[in-house]
């Protein structure tokens, strides 16, 4: 298989959903009963785990690319993301581990370099923060509260470095609702890789039928899937199904659809 072709089958989910315009969203209301005081979780579902881009949209980092570079910034945007995917998941695959934010630098001095452009140090610094900056989006919130009401723990499981983590839920004010972070840095490797997601089940102290996972890109799911979580895909914009011979347990746009469909488990 030459790299054109991986990249297409394994990277599509990421790479169309953090660089693709949002379709609307389709947003259903829902009324979240609240847990009486004390009353424990006896469902089959007892943990959640989120990929970041479930809570936060990826999009977020155009607007610091095209700041630094106005005429080209967003088209380098989205290649950047794609190309730092990429090298997740080359390096995961070869077993050559290096932390998030030396991967988002590599990729921008590939990009860059492909278009004959060139970046201070601070600005590079400024757009590799800018993974930090995140927006939230809108039913984030409301769902994390929901799911915490309802006796779930909760934990990001992602590609981030830790610190990385813990500044973009700081920023955005929703650390509270967490009591875990996941980086995949602890497994030295990246999702869709088996160890990363095994995070989870040793973080959680919990089997993978007890924890559900929070998809972004149609990859993960089928990662997350193959693994053995019961997956919710938060398909936000509207991607078609990977063609890899699985499909997640539920699939809907909204934080809201995910908090709704772990009340039926």
């Amino acid at each position: 298989m030459d790299r054109r072709t991986f990249v297409r089958v394994i990277g599509s989910g990421v790479a169309a959903a953090a660089c693709s315009r949002a379709l609307p969203a389709g947003q259903r209301t829902s009324t979240t009963p609240q847990n009486p005081a004390g009353t424990r979780n006896t469902r089959a579902i007892r943990a959640v785990a989120f990929d970041l881009f479930t809570i936060f949209d990826p999009r977020s980092i155009d607007a610091a690319v095209v700041a630094e570079l106005p005429d080209v910034g967003a088209e380098l945007a989205k290649v950047w993301k794609s190309r730092a995917f990429e090298y997740c998941w080359i390096r995961a695959a070869a077993d050559q581990y290096v932390p998030f934010d030396r991967i988002l630098d590599d990729a921008l001095t590939h990009v860059l370099a492909a278009r004959q452009r060139e970046l201070a140090a601070p600005a590079r610094a400024r757009l590799v923060d800018a993974w930090t900056e995140l927006v939230p989006w809108p039913d984030a919130e409301q769902a994390l509260v929901d799911l915490r009401r309802a006796d779930l723990a909760l934990a990001p499981l992602a590609n981030f470095a830790p610190a990385m983590i813990e500044r973009l839920l700081a920023q955005a004010k929703l650390r509270s609702y967490f009591a875990h972070i996941i980086s995949t840095d602890g497994a030295r490797s990246y999702k869709p890789a088996h160890r990363a997601y095994q995070l989870g089940v040793t973080t959680f102290g919990l089997p993978p039928e007890a924890i559900a996972f929070s998809a972004f890109g149609g990859w993960d799911a089928v990662g997350a899937t193959w693994f053995g979580y019961p997956t919710f895909w938060v398909n936000r914009l509207g991607m078609p199904d990977e063609q890899l011979g699985v499909r997640p347990a539920a699939t809907g746009r909204t934080l809201t659809e995910l908090a709704a469909w772990t009340r039926q488990r």
